[in-house]
């Protein structure tokens, strides 16, 4: 069996991925074979390898992409790797139906910084979340699998958590109008649980801005039985001559302008 034919085996069983020591091992050849013929295929368009010893089959529907996308073999991948992680920030929007803006870049949360993975025109990009592992997920279907994802309260909690990785606070404010709809109050409250109590804050007042206070109700209690000092709206601006919102205890040092 060539690798041509073992690729195809696996696909016909919906398996889209392989390691070069898994491929090795099922053809009998040597390593340097192996490789040589992986690079081959590479180079028609027909594997990728966005992980270093990790491979994927690219159907002829993404060979103009040169990889599978993101979403189709992140999972696998952060499997192989025994890492924890969900698919977060603009992609999780997204999956959840805030498709405002599609984003560039596949967004995955995970205990610990990683440097992206270029694959193609495939960019990944993590974000490191120490508590990973307590945040609320969803599983959504994709064509290569399951694939875990922020719930929509939690989605909201990182894109407020990290406006950098989200275009900014007046994107976060468009993407947070979009997922209004879908978000629960008491799931709202229960997150508060796993972020900075300044994430609240300013996830409150957005809710506010964008004309859903009854989501952000529960959240005003709670603001208002632990907030004890104001905090900026945006983190890293000068607050010196920002109005004060004494409800949130937020320092507004920044125009919030969303896309409604």
């Amino acid at each position: 069996m060539d690798l041509a034919s073992y690729v195809d085996n696996l696909a016909s069983r919906g398996v889209y991925h392989f390691t070069t020591d898994e491929a090795t091992a099922a053809l009998g050849s040597s390593p340097v074979a192996v490789r040589a013929a992986i690079r081959r295929s590479r180079a028609k368009g027909r594997l990728a390898m966005p992980f270093r010893g990790f491979h994927v089959f690219v159907p002829p529907e993404y060979r103009a992409l040169g990889c599978l996308p993101g979403e189709q073999f992140i999972p696998q991948l952060m499997e192989r790797l025994g890492l924890v992680f969900y698919a977060g920030l603009l992609s999780a929007a997204r999956l959840h139906g805030a498709a405002h803006q599609a984003p560039m870049v596949f967004q995955v949360v995970a205990r610990d910084n990683r440097p992206d993975i270029h694959c193609g025109r495939v960019r990944v990009e993590f974000v490191a979340r120490q508590n990973v592992s307590d945040i609320p997920i969803v599983q959504k279907n994709t064509p290569r699998g399951i694939l875990r994802v922020s719930s929509p309260e939690a989605t909201t909690f990182d894109l407020i958590g990290y406006p950098s990785h989200a275009g900014g606070l007046s994107n976060v404010a468009t993407l947070i109008a979009e997922l209004a709809e879908s978000l629960d109050p008491h799931k709202l409250l229960a997150e508060t649980a796993h972020s900075p109590l300044p994430w609240t804050q300013r996830l409150g007042y957005l809710l506010e801005l964008v004309g859903a206070p009854g989501r952000a109700a529960l959240l005003e209690k709670h603001v208002a039985g632990h907030a004890k000092e104001y905090t900026p709206l945006r983190p890293g601006k000068p607050s010196g001559r920002a109005s004060r919102d004494t409800r949130w205890r937020l320092l507004i040092n920044d125009t919030v302008e969303p896309d409604l």
